[in-house]
């Protein structure tokens, strides 16, 4: 099992930053995928960056150059840096570990961007 805990959402105007945070119950060292989606109310999650044990990142064309994911497995903490953002950015961002074939995720930290 796996728990995640999001935290660093809030409201922010367009251009401004946010850094999001997902603390995980357990040890990250041995869960190679984690990242962030995010979802806005009827719509699909959608991917927005993932990264690997070994540091290998992706990211949604929209994102790219904008924001920057990272870990530190010695904290067990994910880290999505988020500058130069725009309204259509606004949704709830959810943490996600994949281990032992089962997604874990987290409760969601809402993203609000004002024009």
């Amino acid at each position: 099992q796996v728990q995640l805990v999001e935290s660093g959402g809030g409201l922010v105007q367009a251009g401004g930053s946010l850094r999001l945070s997902c603390a995980a119950s357990s040890s990250i060292f041995r869960i190679n995928g984690m990242g962030w989606y995010r979802q806005d109310p009827g719509k699909q999650r959608e991917l927005v960056a993932t990264i690997t044990r070994g540091g290998s990142t992706n990211y949604a064309d929209s994102v790219k150059g904008r924001f920057t994911i990272s870990r530190d497995n010695a904290k067990n903490t994910v880290y999505l840096q988020m500058n130069s953002l725009k309204p259509e950015d606004t949704a709830v961002y959810y943490c996600n570990a994949y281990y032992s074939a089962t997604n874990y995720w987290g409760q969601g930290t809402q993203v609000t961007v004002s024009s």
